[in-house]
């Protein structure tokens, strides 16, 4: 057999393991859908939509980005929906206090901030489990929340900010606020994928253990990393009440699921240590399109949270099917490979 031949004989299997790789796959599945959906949902494609679907994706986008780096460390946050809605509802709470949008702003993001840790505190102090920690937070925080504000909704936000937020770069459909998580997602990827921080988390994420012996401080890491967390939520919070000029304890109810779904659609591992941003960003706008598609089809909103539920399963087992396919063509390979001192294909030829 000729060294051609071989290499063809080998090329199948290169091929699938590439296909293995699932952020190559999640990015090309969002390109698919995004085509399939101009083509086939009516309005899909227009500008106008799509300064809304970018609109909708900002809120899962940028709670996704410090999500992304707790859940690669093995832990989670699913209290981030209700530091949003927290942050919402005190802003409606200081402004109706006639307080000024200036001091407001900040004092919201420190909320935010203080929230996350909170969480950090119970998960790295106390060594409590951040699953049962987060979901209790999500109730205390959106209990919270409606103790604050109560049930009603605070509107009339200065013109200046809600029209910058809900506003467009230019002359295109490109929302301004897309400024900020773009500057947000190039902080945290160059965060995660280029710096020492970004190694302890994926150090921490694969074994706490050996991060330790290497220097790594898994305990204040993660500590930082929720009150980031937190802080962002926070910002979140803000954004969502001036696009909608309206405070209320309830917003950003529900978009953790979507936030969780997203970025393990993504290819983070929720057992922590593997996960890179760019697959995340693919699995918030691959969500968002679906959803957005979905909308346009006059689909109910039950129908909806459905699809968000299948897609957190399928995000869930789609990676550890893709890393079954990778290894078993990979010991197929090294089967098939002549070891040391043995005869090669080509001499048998």
């Amino acid at each position: 057999m000729s060294a051609e031949t071989a290499a063809l004989t080998d090329r199948p299997g290169h091929l699938a393991g590439r296909f293995a790789n699932w952020n190559v796959a999640i990015i090309a599945l969002t390109v698919l859908v995004l085509i399939v959906a101009a083509a086939s949902v009516d309005n899909f494609g227009t500008s106008q939509n799509f300064g809304f679907l970018v609109l909708d994706l900002l809120p899962i986008a940028l709670v996704a980005l410090p999500m992304t780096l707790v859940i690669v460390t093995g832990e989670i946050d699913l209290s981030v929906a209700s530091t949003l809605g927290l942050s919402s509802a005190l802003m409606g709470y200081l402004w109706n206090a006639n307080q000024p949008i200036e001091t407001i702003i900040p004092v919201c993001l420190l909320l935010g901030a203080v929230l996350g840790a909170v969480n950090g505190f119970f998960v790295t102090v106390l060594g409590l489990p951040s699953l049962a920690v987060t979901i209790g937070t999500l109730a205390l925080y959106r209990g919270l929340a409606f103790v604050v504000l109560g049930d009603s909704a605070v509107a009339d936000f200065p013109a200046l900010y809600t029209d910058w937020v809900t506003g467009t770069i230019g002359g295109t459909s490109i929302p301004n606020v897309l400024i900020i998580v773009v500057i947000l997602a190039i902080v945290f990827g160059v965060v995660l994928h280029a710096t020492p921080v970004g190694r302890a988390v994926f150090a921490v994420g694969a074994s706490e253990q050996a991060a330790r012996f290497a220097g790594v401080r898994p305990g204040r890491l993660k500590f930082w990393l929720y009150v980031v967390s937190g802080l962002v939520a926070g910002l979140a919070g803000v954004l969502w009440t001036l696009r909608y000029s309206s405070a209320r304890a309830d917003n950003g109810a529900g978009l953790e699921l979507a936030v969780v779904a997203a970025v393990l659609l993504g290819g983070v591992s929720i057992f922590g240590g593997k996960g890179a941003l760019p697959g995340v960003i693919a699995g918030v706008v691959l969500l968002a399109s679906l959803q957005n598609a979905l909308r346009l089809s006059d689909v109910s909103n039950e129908a909806l949270n459905v699809v968000t539920g299948v897609l957190l399963i399928a995000s869930v087992l789609a990676p550890n099917l893709a890393n079954a396919v990778r290894t078993a063509v990979q010991r197929r390979r090294h089967r098939t490979e002549p070891t040391s001192g043995s005869p090669s294909r080509k001499d048998l030829s």
